[in-house]
């Protein structure tokens, strides 16, 4: 692989790893199991997975209205702030008020609700739709089909990691399940800010110029592109 082709590589691979790091699987494939818990009954649970799954699809909307406008980073790193908030806000109100019997009173239950569809929406129009979008504007034609194959793979993978160990872990860490998970969004909010440039209104062909070759740290990257364009126009010459 080309050195110029690694800072692609990563972002689309991180993008892919935060993409479950911040919970949504875990929540949306356990929603029932985890609203039954907070003291809603069965048929409760299921009508509260339905209301987060079409808080996503609206909340997708958002994004596509949005992501050209504010742009990306902004939108991934108001959603860090925005999950950061719920996830704590659910795990204090667990970790303080869930009672022996698993039930909370049905105030709390109803604000654990709120926080946990805030949650939803802040991820479905960022990290969500964002993961699968930078990386098809970042990677080259050349190099796209290489480096999906990656991107894909690590979401699968991650996926399935964190949708096996979910229930083991929400039922040895209980509130804690939420607090490790709002480390992870504080860890994507730093990546976010620092190593994710902008792709906003950039033409996949303009994109080394404009974003890697700018960026301060990836731009380190690029120099060996440079040589490898000078030699061959060196070599051009010399024939």
């Amino acid at each position: 692989m080309k050195r110029s082709s690694r800072p692609q590589l990563v972002i689309a691979i991180f993008m892919q790893v935060f993409q479950q790091f911040t919970g949504i699987n875990a929540i949306m494939f356990y929603a029932p199991v985890l609203f039954q818990t907070m003291g809603f009954k069965n048929d409760g649970s299921l009508l509260s997975a339905v209301i987060t799954g079409t808080v996503n699809v609206l909340s997708t909307i958002v994004s596509i209205v949005l992501v050209d406008k504010v742009g990306r980073r902004m939108l991934l790193l108001e959603a860090c702030v925005q999950m950061f908030i719920t996830q704590t806000a659910i795990g204090v109100i667990l970790q303080l008020y869930l009672k022996t019997n698993n039930n909370l009173s049905p105030q709390l239950a109803i604000v654990v609700v709120v926080m946990v569809c805030l949650y939803v929406m802040s991820f479905a129009w960022s990290w969500g739709p964002l993961g699968w979008l930078i990386p098809s504007e970042t990677f080259p034609l050349e190099t796209r089909t290489a480096g999906f194959f990656f991107a894909v793979s690590s979401n699968m993978l991650f996926t399935f990691i964190i949708a096996q160990s979910f229930l083991s872990m929400m039922c040895h860490m209980r509130a804690g399940i939420f607090f490790f998970f709002a480390g992870w969004i504080l860890i994507m909010a730093l990546f976010a800010m620092f190593l994710l440039p902008e792709t906003k209104n950039v033409p996949i062909d303009e994109m080394t110029d404009r974003v890697w070759k700018q960026h301060w740290y990836w731009k380190s990257y690029m120099d060996g592109e440079k040589s490898d364009s000078k030699n061959k126009i060196e070599d051009g010459v010399d024939k």
